[in-house]
């Protein structure tokens, strides 16, 4: 049976902790995304990450892994979250899924924040072929990091599809101005 996994980013700690922000598997676009997938009968998990700020792999994993990843599971991931899809995609190479969206991919380019999260992997420029397509989705206007993640990417991986999009930032509710994100549902969809 089909199913879906909605991976959050990597907030700030000042962010995570915020009282008046939701928590990241309920930010942006992620909670109507999921609707949307349930209301196609695609059951849909958006899995919550402790201490998210923090980047640690084994964290990330034991959350992710909570969850049924098969070959008819669809992957979405935003920023620090389809970082980690790659990397999972890159060291799992026995595993087939769906469909895989990056939505402003990063991967910590200038190893700024990750402390080991990215470092210590290579990416597998073929894990696309385990999968129904892998779409990265890029704004023009994004941070310079997720810019050169993007570039790493293309250049890296064979059979990548890649949608530009004008001015919508880092796909956030604050740089969109909308909790919808039906570019995004559509190709799930298709």
């Amino acid at each position: 049976m089909k199913n879906a996994i909605i991976l959050h980013g990597g907030p700030s700690k000042e962010e995570y902790y915020d009282p008046k922000s939701p928590s990241m598997s309920n930010a942006h676009w992620l909670p109507w995304l999921q609707g949307q997938l349930l209301k196609h009968d695609i059951p849909t998990a958006t899995p919550e990450v402790p201490w998210s700020f923090d980047r640690n792999w084994a964290v990330w994993n034991r959350e992710v892994e909570r969850f049924e990843i098969g070959p008819e599971t669809i992957l979405v991931g935003h920023s620090t979250g389809s970082g980690f899809f790659v990397k999972y995609l890159s060291i799992h190479k026995d595993l087939k899924v769906d469909k895989v969206v990056l939505v402003a991919p990063w991967l910590d380019p200038d190893h700024e924040h990750t402390k080991n999260f990215f470092d210590d992997f290579e990416i597998d420029p073929d894990f696309v072929l385990r999968t129904k397509g892998v779409t990265i989705f890029n704004s023009d206007n994004d941070q310079e990091s997720v810019q050169k993640t993007v570039k790493i990417l293309k250049d890296k991986v064979k059979n990548l599809k890649y949608q530009e999009f004008h001015n919508y930032g880092h796909f956030c509710f604050e740089d969109m101005k909308t909790d919808k994100f039906p570019e995004l549902l559509k190709v799930i969809l298709e």
